[in-house]
């Protein structure tokens, strides 16, 4: 049986042809496509979790053109990445506020039992699986590493 968000994605592309809405519809089907492509890849079926873990990394990607387009005076495909980027973030769940991450990081490294800074790999494997496709990785890592440093 497919995924909760493998249907609702589906359902959105039904839409957004209905709709006629072409841009839309283009988004949805490249983030089928990434979909397809990790399925074949890897022989799996996708659930949830690891759904989540590909659109935030769609995220991620759209982020990182978005400042590249931005910086090389780019603004017209920069904006492109941009309704990409929010056409994808409507599957993820709601990020998480500053305050929510560092609860988290605590709690892990309390239960990780982690002291210093070489520890840190046992505390993002705890955290990881809370707070992916809801706050930016890079921004945990750095968080975790103060909390260890």
């Amino acid at each position: 049986m497919p995924s909760e968000l493998y249907t609702q994605i589906k359902d959105a592309v039904k839409d957004a042809m209905r709709a006629k809405e072409k841009e839309r519809l283009n988004t949805l089907r490249l983030i089928q496509a990434e979909f397809k492509r990790v399925e074949v890849d890897e022989r799996i079926e996708l659930d949830d979790a690891r759904i989540l873990v590909i659109l935030d990394k769609m995220c991620k990607q759209r982020r990182d053109s978005i400042t590249q387009f931005q910086d090389a005076g780019r603004d017209e495909l920069a904006e492109q990445e941009q309704k990409e980027l929010v056409v994808i973030g409507e599957f993820l769940p709601a990020a998480l506020d500053e305050s929510e991450i560092e609860a988290i990081v605590a709690k892990a490294i309390e239960e990780s039992g982690a002291q210093a800074a070489q520890d840190m790999g046992k505390v993002m494997a705890i955290v990881k699986p809370q707070v992916q496709g809801r706050a930016d990785m890079g921004l945990v890592s750095k968080l975790v590493k103060a909390k260890l440093g």
